[in-house]
């Protein structure tokens, strides 16, 4: 056998075992988009924040405010909602177009292990509204998020783990400044988002 087709042999078997130990169908467009709907949660956020307070900074008023916070959550979840979906639909369609099975025992791997940090960073936050300590909430959802990535990349791009260790980065400087936590937010969830979804899309030409 020469050594080319030894080469090919041994990349095609790498191949294999790669996508049976991971799930690649994550689509990178889901990214971008989810990145936008951050922006324009983020835009319909500072324009009620602006309006009220005239600045994105937390101050004291703002902060002795539950109502304006309810509404952000509401936005949150809008963005969260959207996402999730969009990340779904667009993982499904890419599954296909390779002819793979969406729901696998690695994509059910994959899921178990970015719900666990998730589930236990909503669950906090809960608990940071119910004692009305909303100054470090936008710090929470940036490191659990992160924490959720960098769990789940391990079963399918190793890319994912950099957006992880970002969005931590992101959290610990959030909770730092706890006044401008929906600024770095505004800077996770929706520019990191669009930047990563953009160098995936065309690093795997999906």
């Amino acid at each position: 056998m020469e050594e080319k087709d030894i080469h090919s042999e041994l990349a095609s078997i790498r191949s294999l075992m790669e996508r049976s130990s991971r799930f690649l169908s994550l689509s990178g467009l889901s990214g971008v988009l989810a990145g936008i709907y951050a922006s324009i949660g983020a835009f319909g956020a500072y324009q009620l924040v602006t309006d009220k307070y005239n600045s994105l900074i937390i101050s004291e008023s703002y902060a002795e405010n539950p109502s304006i916070y309810h509404t952000l959550y509401f936005i949150a979840a809008l963005v969260l909602v959207f996402s999730v979906l969009t990340g779904i639909l667009l993982s499904i369609r890419e599954a296909k177009k390779k002819k793979e099975h969406y729901w696998n025992p690695v994509s059910k791997r994959l899921i178990t292990n970015m719900a666990i940090p998730l589930a236990t960073g909503g669950l906090f936050i809960l608990i940071l509204i119910s004692k009305a300590e909303y100054q470090f909430i936008a710090a929470s959802c940036l490191l659990f998020y992160g924490l959720a990535l960098i769990a789940a990349s391990q079963y399918t791009f190793s890319d994912v783990k950099y957006l992880g260790f970002c969005q931590i980065t992101l959290g610990l400087l959030a909770a730092w400044m706890p006044e401008n936590g929906l600024l770095f937010w505004i800077a996770g969830f929706g520019l990191l988002h669009i930047i990563y979804g953009a160098i995936m899309h065309f690093k795997y030409k999906q």
